[in-house]
């Protein structure tokens, strides 16, 4: 009895050490991998549309998969063209009106100085000067400290900021590279996909390569179901800030509405960083009714993401809502805002383990009722 304990014991811990080197090893190989990480999964992605080209089109494979490629690239180009026509004649707009909006703030804090800012001065110096000299050495240093604090926390702000400019700007012929390696990595892969599948099958034991397919199907599943619920999401909030807009009157309302929607895939932020600001500015130059409107919009907004994001999480992944909810809960308090992202993913990658009873089969390893395929 102890001989089972023990043995089941030395395999738990098998199975522990293996895990986490399967993971440190991902970690570190796809530091110097990536590109063609990224290529495989363009790759993966556009097969469906290169064997439609290949089987009903009867084109070679190889054509075939430059076809995609370019058609992919067409139409990503064709949307950034468009997104970038509207924000250029949104842009010229907001040239013309933004300096008269400078202007009125301008003015309000003119008149909040004049109004509040200088009596409620000219009241704590009265005050400051009827204390006693050690009171006012007190207050003086503590003043001090504070300028010097705030001037060490800028200070080191504007230098991060300067020393990480040249580290920006070399991001960018990084990025040419990156981009050129996954386009090719993309063509070889989807060129030979058949004949490395096959190879890559030669290597594993066909139980282990049954539960992988299933995983894979279900990663595959679960990970366009995942892109599909966002652009659902992300298309949601855009109509609905849309028609808001147009209710409202607002000039280049199509324009706001696109980038408010592409603002919204950042996790927990989203339309708040377009619309908080712009609802207190219409505060401040006294567009109380375009505040309300604008207050409303961004309510309905928000309630309307809150309600339907874990059930079109749910229903284009094939997860429990409730479990999506408690998934986005976890991940933000445990990653912050990128949490919101992980959590769901991590919730697919388990429950695709489970479905493909790789749980089990650990499970049965342990207690020893199977062994490793050989």
């Amino acid at each position: 009895m102890n001989y089972t304990y023990l043995n089941r014991t030395i395999r738990f811990i098998v199975v522990i050490v293996a895990t986490i080197l399967l993971f440190v090893s991902f970690f570190y190989l796809s530091k110097v991998t990536y590109p063609f990480i990224i290529g495989f999964l363009i790759a993966f992605l556009m097969n469906p549309l290169v064997n439609f080209l290949q089987f009903k089109c009867k084109l070679p494979r190889a054509f075939a998969v430059i076809l995609s490629i370019l058609l992919i690239l067409s139409v990503f180009a064709g949307l950034v063209s468009l997104l970038i026509a509207e924000i250029v004649a949104g842009a010229a707009y907001l040239g013309e009106v933004v300096p008269k909006h400078i202007d009125i703030i301008i003015r309000y804090i003119e008149d909040l100085f004049a109004a509040q800012i200088i009596p409620l001065y000219n009241k704590i110096s009265q005050t400051f000067n009827n204390l006693g000299t050690g009171q006012q050495d007190t207050i003086m240093t503590n003043i001090n400290k504070v300028g010097e604090q705030v001037g060490n926390v800028m200070g080191d702000f504007l230098q991060s900021f300067f020393l990480n400019i040249p580290i920006i700007l070399s991001w960018f012929p990084n990025a040419a590279s990156v981009l050129i390696f996954s386009l090719l990595a993309t063509f070889f892969i989807s060129k030979d996909w058949v004949r490395l599948s096959l190879k890559f099958g030669k290597f594993f034991p066909s139980k282990w390569l049954n539960s992988g397919k299933t995983v894979f199907f279900e990663l595959k599943k679960a990970l366009l179901g995942f892109i599909k619920a966002q652009l659902t999401l992300v298309s949601i909030t855009t109509v609905i800030i849309l028609i808001g807009l147009l209710i409202l009157r607002v000039d280049y309302a199509i324009t706001i509405a696109l980038l408010t929607g592409i603002v919204d895939i950042i996790p927990y932020l989203g339309t708040g960083l377009i619309f908080v600001p712009w609802i207190i500015y219409e505060i401040i130059t006294g567009q109380i009714v375009l505040a309300i409107g604008l207050s409303v919009l961004y309510i309905v907004v928000l309630v309307q993401r809150q309600i339907m994001e874990p059930k079109i999480l749910s229903s284009n992944i094939g997860l429990d809502p409730l479990a999506t909810l408690i998934a986005l809960f976890v991940g933000f308090k445990l990653f912050g805002f990128i949490g919101l992202i992980i959590g769901p993913v991590s919730l697919v990658i388990v429950t695709t383990l489970h479905r493909a009873n790789v749980f089990q089969d650990i499970w049965k390893f342990i207690k020893g009722e199977s062994e490793i395929p050989k």
